[in-house]
């Protein structure tokens, strides 16, 4: 069972996570991770695989009618406690390129668009019954916990995908992906080394002259062809 404090950047609270502590990678086991396109783009990296081949061996795609978008989550290991496909003896054996969301426990981050302003976020202290870290001596801010954590990339690239999923129309009800959309956003933001190939090739392109950044990311960036792949679905799907 899992408890939910508001808090605020400022807020301050004890918690540690390491080996030593009795209840390490519980938080690894009986969980639903859903992965952001910046997780995916860390994890095929530091695994040196393409796009593709990750999500075939390591995401399972789910989608029902109700859902605006495609939920992406990481495969568990079936050995009857649902246990994360990277998490070791030692623990995590991708840690340095974790999920943003493994990153931030036992924080939760919410953002939405504001006009004209930076997006407004709502972040949570979780406490679940499992969890001893909060028994650890060591004081932080949150602000400083999620720097700690290098969560400040994270944050950059996922609120990058507010524009495009939290658009006017989508808020008004006036605009759903069709299924074909919902393959173009599958492409652009998680099949990243496919998307790559399309736009060399010519299969997809943007209606106006690609900036240096985006030019980058055609060349081998990836969190410029991230952005790319966001700015091409608001020309696709809005006309922007």
């Amino acid at each position: 069972m899992s408890d939910f404090q508001a808090i605020t950047t400022d807020s301050p609270f004890t918690f540690a996570c390491h080996p030593g502590v009795s209840c390490f990678t519980e938080c690894c086991r009986e969980l639903d991770l859903a992965l952001t396109p910046y997780d995916v783009l860390r994890l095929k990296n530091h695994l040196n695989i393409p796009s593709g081949h990750f999500l075939d061996r390591y995401v399972i795609i789910e989608w029902e009618e109700k859902q605006l978008f495609p939920t992406y989550y990481l495969t568990m290991v079936d050995d009857g406690r649902a246990s994360c496909v990277f998490v070791g003896t030692n623990g995590c054996t991708v840690y340095a390129d974790r999920p943003g969301s493994c990153r931030a426990y036992p924080i939760g981050r919410g953002a939405a668009l504001r006009n004209n302003s930076p997006p407004g976020e709502t972040l949570v202290l979780v406490r679940e019954a499992h969890c001893h870290g909060y028994a650890e001596p060591q004081r932080q801010s949150v602000a400083d916990y999620l720097c700690g954590q290098g969560m400040d990339e994270y944050i950059r690239y996922n609120d990058a995908l507010l524009p495009l999923v939290q658009h006017p129309s989508i808020l008004a009800g006036t605009f759903r992906p069709s299924r074909k959309q919902l393959d173009q956003y599958t492409l652009a933001l998680y099949d990243l080394d496919q998307f790559r190939r399309d736009m060399v090739d010519g299969r997809v392109a943007l209606h106006r002259p690609m900036s240096p950044a985006q030019l980058a990311g055609i060349a081998g960036d990836d969190g410029a062809l991230l952005v790319l792949g966001i700015r091409w679905l608001m020309q696709e799907w809005y006309g922007e």
